[in-house]
């Protein structure tokens, strides 16, 4: 039976941006709230590249821009291919204002003081270890100290869920389907970053790094500018750093001292160092969203577009799209698994599962032939541009009919055959 004494409307797991957007959701629309997060505060457990999303944010916080700490909009974007000893960078400048670089210790715990605000009891430092099951519905939770009782459990408490686990959402999480990210803060004082990456004061860059230390690897580096420091991180899936003996930090460290990164974080000093689990399976490892009582949202429920590096915009909206959810059923009274289905028709109608199945054959694809995506062609983008550069004294027929003849004699031509029709398949699958 329910108790009352500690009964509630709804209970979010996780002070991430999926969970505070859920629980500031409902308390506005006068739902009793407790979200139970188990770091030190909101943020303190909570690791990501660097950008929140404008639009997204303004659906949850419509005057964000000028409330928030933030660090940068960012303005450019720059795609970097790392060869062993070159690179090739491709940079796009546009003042769109969409995404900003933020620290999330302190982005997270203006949100959460924004869901105080709101009415949404905030219980940090604390643990969930069990969901309370009334029959087939989730009617609570467990904590180290006590239990809490809700007519809706919303679990917003990443990638490694056990409570999606242990509530028949989810199966074990695969190596291959998940990444482990490292990354450190470095300090530089602001006219140096505005130096080194060309922007103004205000102005920010993103930085997607290929290559390099991962090579032939399913993994990618990252690096934002803040207003006084510099992240700069990777991600390798599980996989790959098992069957490679690959040590993350390690990774990270060699990627800092490629002579293209190394000048851009020169005398900067470390002021933070942490590591996350990113969800990398995509579309087809998508769990199940809801059951009677339950939904799960942002990472724990795979929301990740790791293509285009979106997560924090579908974190939040997915916990919006679980808080309407929720209002509706309180509306009928009935919390069961038929009416928590709309949280999924909510989903499919949004930019987030249609953006997600459009990409739906992209890691398998990744997995099959990352040694021929990540490795071999990042090299021949490198070759090219170093054969194009070149002045020897050499005709330059003589350097292209070079180039394109290496691209025979350095594959198979069984594996280019293969390389062109998985490329082919995965663009259709994309069109169609």
């Amino acid at each position: 039976m329910l108790n009352a004494t500690n009964k509630t409307d709804v209970i979010v797991v996780g002070a991430g941006p999926a969970g505070i957007s859920c629980a500031i959701t409902l308390a506005r629309a006068g739902k009793e709230v407790v979200l139970i997060e188990r770091g030190m505060f909101a943020g303190s457990k909570n690791v990501f590249g660097g950008a929140v999303y404008t639009q997204a944010v303004k659906e949850i916080f419509p005057n964000f821009e000028s409330e928030a700490p933030l660090e940068r909009h960012n303005v450019m974007h720059n795609f970097m291919i790392l060869g062993e000893e070159d690179s090739t960078t491709v940079s796009y400048r546009k003042n769109l204002n969409d995404s900003y670089s933020v620290i999330r210790g302190k982005f997270d715990r203006w949100m959460a003081q924004k869901a105080k605000e709101a009415g949404v009891i905030l219980v940090e430092q604390t643990v969930v270890k069990d969901l309370i099951k009334n029959g087939t519905k989730v009617v609570g939770v467990k904590t180290e100290l006590e239990e809490y009782y809700a007519d809706i459990v919303v679990l917003a408490d990443g990638v490694n869920s056990l409570l999606a686990k242990q509530a028949g959402l989810r199966k074990e999480l695969e190596t291959k389907d998940v990444a482990l990210s490292v990354k450190e803060v470095i300090k530089l004082d602001k006219a140096t970053i505005n130096q080194r990456f060309n922007i103004k004061d205000d102005e920010g860059v993103i930085g997607e790094i290929f290559g390099g230390p991962m090579l032939g690897t399913l993994g990618l580096g990252f690096m934002y500018t803040n207003k006084e420091s510099v992240t700069i991180g990777v991600g390798v899936t599980l996989d790959d750093l098992v069957e490679n003996n690959y040590r993350p930090f390690e990774v990270l460290e060699k990627l800092k001292q490629h002579q293209t990164i190394a000048p851009l974080l020169e005398g900067g000093t470390l002021k933070e160092y942490s590591a996350h689990l990113i969800p990398e399976g995509g579309y087809k490892k998508i769990p199940k969203l809801y059951d009677n009582g339950v939904m799960v949202t942002g990472d724990a429920a795979m929301l990740v577009n790791n293509l285009h590096w979106e997560g924090t915009n579908l974190a939040m909206l997915s916990g919006k799209y679980a808080a309407e959810t929720a209002i509706a059923a309180f509306e009928k009274n009935d919390f069961s698994r038929k009416t928590l289905s709309l949280y999924s028709k909510k989903l499919k109608k949004s930019f987030i599962l249609k953006d997600l199945k459009t990409y739906r054959n992209l890691m398998d694809i990744a997995h099959q032939r990352k040694f021929a995506f990540m490795g071999y062609y990042l090299k021949k983008i490198n070759s090219f541009f170093e054969m194009f550069t070149k002045v020897d004294g050499v005709p330059k027929r003589e350097h292209y009919r070079k180039f394109i003849k290496s691209i025979f004699t350095d594959r198979k031509l069984s594996e280019l055959f293969k390389d062109a029709w998985s490329f082919a398949k995965l663009v259709w699958s994309i069109l169609v």
